[in-house]
């Protein structure tokens, strides 16, 4: 009896029964379903436009015929910024027999992915925020996570600014981002490490802490320091130089969606005292946050950014935004200049062409293999040509799933994001220097 309790213990975990192993579940002959979740309305970072973009791309995609005569069936999930609501995401996909999860957004890389593992299911195109998106055999990421942005904010702040600080989250994943952003700072600049500020991801103000960060850089709320030359004027973009010199004190701030909570409290404290150049990644500070705080008026007028993507008002995103205008008309919850909703595109150019790629049924297993034997996919230059074979890996310390170390030099001119240097910037160098742990 024991015996038969602990074969039904085991057939359960498998999903679907005994005589199927995990990611054996099949799509239908009409349909393939895939699952894309996100956080929203929690207090900490929201994620909408990721669900909403996988839902406008299935529209899409189903008007046109579907992806080889099937349909394309996107359920979303709430994981709610919490380890059970990420469990709760993991554990739908298993019972609905998703055979990927897509373009997806969870800072508990560690519930999620062990689920998805004993099932068999792939990770493609996740945000890149958890370590586990680019240590896990079932992850396939379209970008460099948070590792390039804040080991390339590092080679861009390198080049203008004197002294650092760092405010970002204090958890678990934040705790990694000062080594990445000074293993920048050291590689591109020879520059000593940012000033760390820990701070919380949910508060409502953050006067201490940007109080701190002035500190950081060797100044005071009326400006006086230890002699660091402060910002004096907005780069001209043409080949990368910059007005105010490598002297600068400079800020920047990672925190999400509490990025501008943070840079409000920063302005108040800093009012008739020194100017700071502020600076921060894609997905912190994005062309919506610089347009609805006054644009070239605002704060964000001359801030450095670092991103994944070419800016947004770049010409290759003109396919997404045709299908966001036909098919998502009215739905505020996608903002084209989103990196999370151009990462979820991104992820279905990579879905669409591995189911493409498929003869036969179409299995967890099946997407699984697809992705890594079959050509390298273009995504219309939003990145290099994507491939997880085993010869396309970095191989970078820490991150074995890494395919793409790219990402893009923008600065905030006359209210716009704007390129501040021409194509991608390779970091790949400056991850394999990142200490362990980072």
């Amino acid at each position: 009896m024991a015996a038969l309790a602990a074969t039904t213990g085991v057939c359960a975990s498998l999903l679907t029964g005994c005589g199927m192993l995990p990611g054996d579940a099949r799509a239908d002959e009409g349909a393939v379903t895939v699952m894309t979740w996100a956080p929203e309305g929690t207090g900490a970072t929201n994620m909408p436009g990721m669900p909403a973009m996988a839902q406008a791309y299935a529209r899409w995609v189903n008007a046109t015929g579907g992806v080889g005569g099937r349909t394309l069936r996107v359920i979303t999930c709430n994981d709610h910024n919490s380890s059970v609501g990420a469990a709760r995401c993991a554990d739908r996909a298993r019972t609905e027999e998703a055979v990927a999860v897509v373009g997806s957004y969870s800072q508990h890389g560690r519930t999620f992915m062990t689920a998805l593992e004993s099932a068999g299911i792939p990770y493609l195109g996740g945000y890149g925020v958890t370590d586990e998106e680019f240590t896990s055999p079932l992850s396939y990421p379209v970008n460099g996570g948070q590792a390039t942005l804040l080991a390339g904010s590092g080679h861009q702040l390198a080049g203008h600014c004197e002294r650092v600080s760092l405010v970002r989250p204090d958890t678990v994943s934040g705790d990694q981002l000062p080594r990445l952003l000074n293993a920048g700072l050291a590689t591109a600049g020879d520059r000593g490490p940012a000033a760390d500020i820990r701070a919380p991801e949910d508060a409502s103000a953050y006067t201490e802490h940007a109080r701190r960060a002035l500190a950081g850089v060797g100044l005071t709320e009326d400006g006086t320091g230890g002699g660091v030359r402060t910002a004096g004027g907005v780069e001209d973009g043409r080949d990368g130089g910059q007005a105010g010199g490598a002297g600068e004190a400079c800020v920047t701030a990672v925190l999400g969606g509490r990025t501008d909570t943070f840079f409000d409290s920063f302005r108040r404290l800093r009012e008739g005292g020194p100017e700071v150049r502020i600076a921060s990644v894609l997905g912190s500070v994005q062309q919506s946050l610089v347009d609805r705080t006054g644009g070239p008026d605002s704060q964000w007028e001359g801030a450095y950014a670092t991103g994944w993507y070419p800016v947004s008002s770049d010409s290759r995103w003109a396919p997404m935004r045709s299908v966001i205008r036909e098919h998502a008309f009215g739905d505020n919850r996608i903002d084209a200049a989103d990196p999370g909703v151009q990462t979820t595109w991104i992820a279905y150019t990579v879905l669409r062409a591995a189911l493409e790629h498929i003869e036969g049924a179409v299995t967890a297993r099946t997407v699984r293999r697809a992705l890594e034997t079959m050509p390298p996919v273009d995504t219309g230059d939003l990145t290099p040509r994507l491939s997880w074979r085993y010869d396309d890996m970095l191989a970078v310390r820490d991150h074995p799933r890494l395919v793409n170390a790219k990402v893009t030099f923008q600065q905030v001119r006359e209210g716009t994001l704007a390129p501040a240097r021409k194509g991608f910037v390779d970091v790949r160098d400056t991850l394999e220097t990142v200490p362990g742990g980072g």
